[in-house]
């Protein structure tokens, strides 16, 4: 990456501040963009979902990674359970989306409370393993609670075979005016369950898998207690990618906790941060991390810099950490700071090999918290930061009263956020799509087919305020 005519500020820069300008480009099509990271994780396209417990969960994880991205697991999740989660992920489809199944003598209030949890909005009747029928939110509208699903679900079925290639199966699909259907195997048993936006999707992107052809996931560790042997146990449940996460990364506990883990002779790339200089990444890569991850108060949950006055701009961060991870031949993962498309671009311009990706993500049918309504009808999700009181309040759940108590007493983050579904992109894909439809034009106007060929090529200028203010679009007349 380069400056315009070589003005490089004195001052640091937030993705804001910053513009692309086209370069000639032979570059003919945003699908002949590869957007897989050279980082080694496997990301097909260079998205990674930060390990916030109000966003990464098994269903954001499968639907991620069958997308090409990947999902880091909170480190503050019992062990036990992140073990049971990566083999669950593990067993997924690489096509078919897994399905939310009910008894035929389930309720319409059962129904309703597990609906939201999927983006398609249905759910398929099974009985004996096989699919009976259908119901959707729609069947549902105005029916009492208590309403036995057998009597209010859609009898009407559309089989589709679970081999079925997904360019055949959205021919089925759109030919049956259908939006949705279950997929079985040979014995009729219900494999998944799969939508037409679903089967175009699977032609379009390409599944983020480990060796043996499962859906990746990444899960991290702190820097406190048996950092190695947890480590540990996550190597031996499958786990593709080892982040040692705290929020000041440039510390001596950081460095023993990465050494520590960096004994263990890892197989999968091992990730490490946050920091935002040169100097910091430097350290880490000593330690033995192959990916630091950047970042310090550039989080929509993040009180950081507001609390402390620590942290510095995300783009001028990511630039320099990026710069000093090369001549290592190390990488660096961009985190925080992302609100539009546009951010995940600039992200890459400056050299970052993947995104983070949190509090945006929140706000989508994936994510693990219940959806809730406000008064006038708007749908929504709760989020809060990792260092808020409410995470430090579940971390230390095992602790005495009083350390709970006083560690309670220190926090850089919001406890609760709402974080509103957009109505017109309210599953996490919907926002997948923006993304890489933004990313693959980026790469287009600076004539790259390579994210390595984007961070070489791009041009980036400073701009001011109202710069930044006209490039945004009008929803109304301005008259």
């Amino acid at each position: 990456m380069k400056f315009l005519n070589d003005s490089a500020p004195p001052y640091d820069l937030t993705y804001d501040d910053v513009f692309m300008v086209p370069r000639r480009s032979a570059v003919g099509s945003r699908l002949a963009v590869d957007l897989a990271s050279p980082d080694g994780t496997g990301t097909t396209i260079p998205l990674v979902v930060a390990n916030m417990t109000a966003v990464a969960g098994r269903r954001m994880a499968e639907t991620v990674a069958r997308r090409g991205g990947l999902v880091v697991l909170p480190q503050d999740i019992p062990l036990d359970v992140v073990t049971e989660v990566i083999g669950w992920i593990k067993r997924r489809q690489l096509v078919l989306d897994t399905p939310i199944t009910l008894a035929p003598t389930q309720t319409v209030g059962d129904a309703l409370a597990l609906l939201p949890k999927r983006a398609h909005g249905a759910g398929v009747v099974v009985s004996a393993e096989r699919p009976v029928g259908i119901v959707t939110e729609a069947d549902l509208t105005g029916v009492d609670r208590f309403t036995q699903l057998g009597e209010v679900m859609s009898k009407d079925l559309l089989l589709l075979d679970a081999s079925l290639d997904p360019r055949e199966a959205f021919g089925i699909l759109d030919a049956a005016h259908r939006k949705i259907a279950p997929a079985v195997g040979a014995d009729g048993r219900l494999v998944g369950i799969l939508s037409r936006k679903g089967a175009l999707r699977a032609t379009l992107y390409t599944p983020a898998t480990d060796a043996g052809g499962r859906l990746r996931v990444a899960a991290a560790v702190g820097i406190n207690g048996d950092v190695a042997g947890r480590a540990q146990a996550l190597l031996a449940a499958g786990v593709d990618t080892l982040v040692v996460d705290t929020a000041h990364g440039h510390q001596e506990s950081m460095i023993g906790a990465l050494r520590a883990v960096r004994a263990l002779d890892p197989s999968v790339p091992v990730v490490a941060g946050n920091v935002v200089s040169a100097e910091g990444t430097r350290d880490l890569i000593a330690a033995g991390a192959d990916i630091v991850k950047v970042g310090v108060g550039p989080g929509a949950m993040c009180t950081t810099r507001m609390m402390t006055g620590v942290g510095r701009p995300q783009f001028s961060a990511v630039l320099e950490c990026a710069a000093e991870a090369r001549r290592h031949g190390r990488h660096v993962w961009a985190d925080g700071g992302v609100r539009h498309p546009r951010d995940v671009a600039m992200a890459l311009a400056a050299g970052a090999s993947n995104v983070m990706i949190g509090s945006w993500f929140a706000g989508t049918h994936e994510s693990p918290g219940d959806l809730q309504q406000t008064a006038d009808g708007r749908l929504y999700k709760e989020s809060f930061g990792m260092a808020s009181a409410r995470a430090v309040r579940n971390r230390t759940s095992e602790e005495s009263a009083y350390d709970r108590a006083r560690k309670g007493l220190f926090e850089e983050g919001i406890s609760t956020s709402r974080m509103f579904l957009d109505p017109a992109r309210p599953g996490v894909e919907d926002l997948i799509d923006s993304v890489v439809a933004g990313v693959r034009s980026s790469c287009t106007y600076a004539g790259a087919a390579t994210l390595e060929e984007f961070a070489e090529r791009a041009v980036v200028g400073v701009q001011s305020a109202a710069g930044f203010a006209e490039g945004k679009p009008l929803h109304a007349s301005w008259q």
